[in-house]
């Protein structure tokens, strides 16, 4: 939870921040927040397999195209050791990809050494041009620190990932990194949630380079945080909407984690006061992890066992209307 003296200590540079995303507000963006003012979202749909398995899939995100699927798993094939449930005892990244929209997921594939270890990887997040993967690692149960992997845009060879050091990472846990490009300016923004229980988590972002460098200290993100919960965010392309996770009252089955959504006008307005996304999406099950497509129409999440699906927590989608289009 942000304490009174960290809100005013830190408010000046979340301004600077948001300043920072003003001017590089997209000028030629198709997508207005108007567009989705009175969009419903459709019954989420299972992923099935070959994504979801009887083990564990969670933290899914698209790339720009949506031909590729990235998400953690606990399955079978990874760098882990074998469990006698069929599983494995670590989190690894994998990847699923399709010729087009309209075709099915292929076999999902093991990102493998140097990104992947015998230790947890999670929370896969890219950025459009697909050069940078930003993730989050963990040993056993300690502090989560994120990371980011860099590839030549012909290359599908990722580097060794690299701490983002002290200007995110500290002696609590950083994790659910999911990254917004700044049309105008070349960089963007990274958001994140920071804490270990018994403290609460918040939405946290920095600014960040092209080339995955941070430009300064991470900020709490203002208006969005509550006394409880609140991590995994996904943000618009055009910076107007936010999806994230919280433990905040008001939940569909009344109590637990729910999506919840905030908007604005435009990148330099305050977020609105955050809405329970409802149903169909949000169930008396706990939902986590949303993940917005590029074009803002498609949304990724998890959701556990007793939703539904093949064991453990898995994947589902779910897609929108667009007035006027």
């Amino acid at each position: 939870m942000i304490t009174a003296s960290r809100v005013a200590f830190l408010v000046p540079l979340a301004l600077l921040l948001v300043a920072c995303e003003s001017q590089s507000a997209p000028v030629g963006v198709k997508l207005h927040a108007m567009s989705f003012a009175n969009s419903e979202w459709s019954e989420p749909v299972h992923l099935d397999a070959p994504v979801n398995s009887p083990c564990q899939e969670q933290t899914p995100t698209l790339n720009k195209d949506e031909l590729a699927l990235y998400f953690m798993s606990n399955r079978q094939g990874g760098l882990g050791n074998d469990t006698p449930d069929g599983c494995q005892d670590s989190f690894d990244l994998w990847v699923a990809t399709r010729a087009s929209r309209d075709d099915p997921w292929d076999t999902p594939v093991n990102l493998g050494s140097p990104v992947n270890t015998s230790d947890n990887e999670a929370g896969p997040a890219l950025s459009p041009d697909g050069r940078l993967l930003f993730f989050y690692r963990w040993v056993g149960t300690g502090q989560r620190d994120i990371y980011v992997s860099r590839r030549d845009p012909n290359d599908l060879g990722w580097e060794t990932p690299v701490s983002l050091g002290p200007d995110v990472n500290t002696t609590n846990s950083e994790a659910g990194p999911t990254f917004l490009k700044h049309e105008g300016d070349g960089d963007g923004t990274l958001y994140f949630y920071r804490g270990d229980p018994p403290i609460t988590t918040d939405l946290y972002a920095v600014r960040i380079t092209n080339d995955g460098e941070t430009l300064g200290p991470a900020v709490a993100v203002p208006g969005l945080n509550s006394t409880v919960d609140d991590n995994h965010a996904s943000v618009r392309r055009d910076g107007r909407e936010i999806f994230f996770n919280s433990r905040r009252p008001g939940a569909v089955g009344g109590a637990g984690f729910d999506i919840w959504v905030a908007t604005r006008e435009n990148v330099h307005d305050p977020w609105s006061t955050p809405v329970n996304l409802g149903e169909p999406v949000n169930s008396r099950f706990a939902e986590f992890h949303p993940n917005l497509s590029f074009d803002g129409r498609t949304l990724l999440f998890s959701s556990g066992a007793a939703r539904g699906g093949l064991g453990g927590f898995d994947i589902w989608m779910t897609t929108r209307t667009v007035s006027g289009r």
